[in-house]
């Protein structure tokens, strides 16, 4: 055989497909697995940013949210709901239909009736009637959607707080904040996309009101504090200067990248957003806070005395700059609302604590064209009892029937929805569940609330859970 022939057999054994498949089979498993790894990497760079601004299901009405939580149930019977049958009946029993199944937190059922400590007119062309309390919201009359009509089913405040925050009783739930950021992203790289903001007691329910349960931590509630850091250790420890982190920072940077790219774990680019994100709030979030360039005229006008003391009235104005910045949902807490006992005196103080500058909120986000897409929120866990507690003036946590008011995002203005009965103990027409309100939030967001989910232990869950439905009269 010759040189020729032999060279030409060798070269057919070389490239049969036999020796094609056996020889090179590690070279073409190689060369899916690069595709693979190039596809969940460039995958896992598109979700760099978890918080990236996301479109919704459909054009929303509102893009934010900012929910004044007064913790503790307002008494409804003082602020929002006049009764006047309830005055006629001060000191009666109540009628006996009325208790039949009802549970009450503390009190026995049959205690006497309480008329309403505090007069009420109307205000507005709407005509809304508002407590002597609320002077100042009252003002707004014409701008708020007053639900009268409010529902659920815990009578103790940890869990009427974590059902009006997650939808459930039951801890570990993500709260209506974390489904809005998860839904929509932030419009603001240096802010968390979710601030939380406290005065008075903070809350029963802690942390679960604002946490993101099982959603990505990401989309969880940052709390910022009063005094000192606005976040624990967002200062450098000494010794350390702005050079010497940002150098850590980028060498940390690069290893995840590099990890980033092996692995193309998406959970990798979160840690480095979030690294990123703890970094630039170390200018974002102290400039936030600084209110020395509002000016004194803005200050006064929501009641703030001194702008570094932690109230009420100057987590408003922060909540008003927040959203200002691209911050997608802002959450206040105020937790002073527990009137078992002392309510002529702590309902009056209380007013006087929020009332201004809840109602000095929404008028600066109208004035500065923020309120038509950003959706406001006032209310608590659920109401307070026609019945009297406490010798002669309190009232015990009652979940048939309180009352929210809302204001912006696409809401009616100068609206009152549902009614009570004549004692303000049921729901007379018109009743919105907690379920039912979160669909209506999710909807004004641009939400279908049956479709916006996350997978978790085998099945599809949502902030309404299997319940909820809009309620179209709310929306203008």
């Amino acid at each position: 055989m010759s040189l020729a022939t032999d060279l030409h057999a060798e070269r057919a054994r070389l490239l049969s497909r036999r020796w094609f498949l056996r020889d090179c089979g590690v070279g073409l498993a190689g060369a899916a697995l690069t595709q693979l790894l190039a596809r969940d990497a460039s995958a896992a760079a598109s979700a760099k940013n978890p918080l990236a601004p996301r479109a919704p299901h459909f054009t929303p009405k509102a893009k934010r949210i900012i929910y004044l939580f007064q913790a503790g149930a307002p008494s409804h019977l003082e602020l929002f709901d006049p009764k006047p049958e309830l005055t006629k009946r001060d000191g009666q029993l109540p009628p006996a239909e009325l208790l039949k199944d009802y549970r009450a937190a503390f009190i026995k059922p049959n205690s006497a009736l309480l008329g309403p400590k505090y007069k009420f007119a109307r205000h507005g062309q709407s005509g809304i009637d508002f407590s002597e309390l609320l002077p100042h919201t009252a003002k707004l009359a014409d701008d708020l959607c007053v639900v009268r009509s409010m529902q659920t089913e815990a009578v103790n405040h940890a869990p009427g707080q974590i059902m009006m925050s997650t939808g459930s009783q039951q801890f570990g739930r993500p709260s209506l904040g974390a489904w809005t950021l998860y839904g929509l992203g932030s419009d603001n790289e240096d802010l968390p996309g979710y601030v939380v903001l406290t005065s008075a007691k903070g809350t029963s329910g802690g942390a679960s009101n604002y946490g993101c349960g099982f959603l990505p931590t990401v989309y969880g509630g940052v709390p910022f504090r009063s005094a000192g850091d606005p976040i624990l250790y967002l200062s450098n420890p000494p010794g350390i200067d702005a050079a010497t982190q940002r150098a850590s920072l980028d060498a940390l940077r690069e290893l995840n990248t590099s990890s980033l790219a092996a692995a193309g774990d998406p959970a990798i680019a979160a840690r480095i957003q979030s690294y990123e994100l703890a970094y630039r709030l170390q200018t974002s979030a102290p400039e936030l806070m600084d209110l020395g360039a509002e000016p004194p005229a803005m200050l006064e006008r929501y009641g703030i005395k001194d702008a570094k003391e932690s109230t009420f009235a100057r987590n408003c104005l922060l909540a008003r700059r927040l959203v200002e910045r691209g911050v997608r949902c802002v959450q206040l807490f105020h937790e002073a609302w527990d009137q078992h006992g002392n309510l002529t005196r702590d309902l009056k103080k209380n007013c006087v604590d929020t009332d201004q500058a809840s109602a000095a909120l929404v008028a600066d986000l109208k004035e500065r064209g923020l309120l038509d897409d950003t959706l406001v929120i006032w209310g608590g866990e659920f109401g307070r009892t026609p019945m009297v507690q406490g010798g002669n003036d309190g009232r015990d946590h009652h979940n048939r029937a309180f009352t929210i008011w809302m204001a912006g995002g696409g809401l009616k203005r100068g609206h009152i929805h549902g009614e009570t009965d004549d004692l303000g103990f049921n729901v007379a027409r018109d009743p919105v569940h907690v379920h039912d309100l979160h669909a209506t939030i999710m909807h004004l967001l641009g939400f279908d609330h049956t479709k916006l989910t996350f997978r978790f232990q085998g099945r599809d869950y949502r902030l309404t859970d299997v319940h909820g439905h809009v309620v179209k009269d709310l929306i203008a």
